[in-house]
């Protein structure tokens, strides 16, 4: 199995794991966020395939660390409730565990290709995946403590944690 043959098939669970987890909430909010999340993993599935036969790629920055601020946002206003099982927090820490180690498979990647626009797209990959990771671990926080995480404003904050220097 080459290395985009198996970026590819990383991608494609990660991207139905977030779809199997979004069943699994009923929170609306965290919903649409698991949902957005899927929806990167199903571009970086796409990007890698691109890759891997040869065509012209281009990967732009998402703003998925934005779009799920305003979601949280959105929650803190509304008067919804929230109340999860322990198992659902362990499927979103699962998830983070995923993401973490995407990034830093996507980072190993980036060092041992030699073509530059490769190595390029996998480092981008890996602050995609790191996104991700910030992104879940902000789930992790709000799953723990709802009411603490939506009282701090700065909890979904997260321009301060992008690293695009990668």
């Amino acid at each position: 199995m080459d290395i985009f043959e198996f970026a590819m098939e990383k991608e494609k669970l990660a991207e139905d794991y977030y779809r199997r987890l979004r069943l699994k909430t009923s929170n609306k909010g965290l919903g649409n966020i698991l949902t957005m999340l899927a929806d990167e993993e199903r571009k970086h599935f796409d990007l890698v395939q691109q890759m891997r036969q040869n065509a012209p790629q281009a990967m732009a920055d998402t703003d998925v660390l934005g779009n799920a601020g305003a979601i949280f946002r959105k929650m803190r206003e509304s008067a919804e409730s929230f109340s999860v099982e322990v198992t659902e927090l362990q499927l979103y820490e699962k998830a983070r565990e995923i993401e973490k180690q995407a990034r830093q498979f996507y980072l190993e990647k980036a060092e041992a290709v030699t073509d530059a626009s490769h190595k390029e797209i996998f480092k981008k990959l890996a602050n995609e995946e790191q996104k991700h990771f910030i992104l879940l671990d902000s789930i992790c926080d709000f799953v723990a403590r709802p009411q603490w995480f939506l009282e701090n404003a700065e909890m979904y904050r997260f321009d301060d944690y992008v690293d695009d220097a990668l």
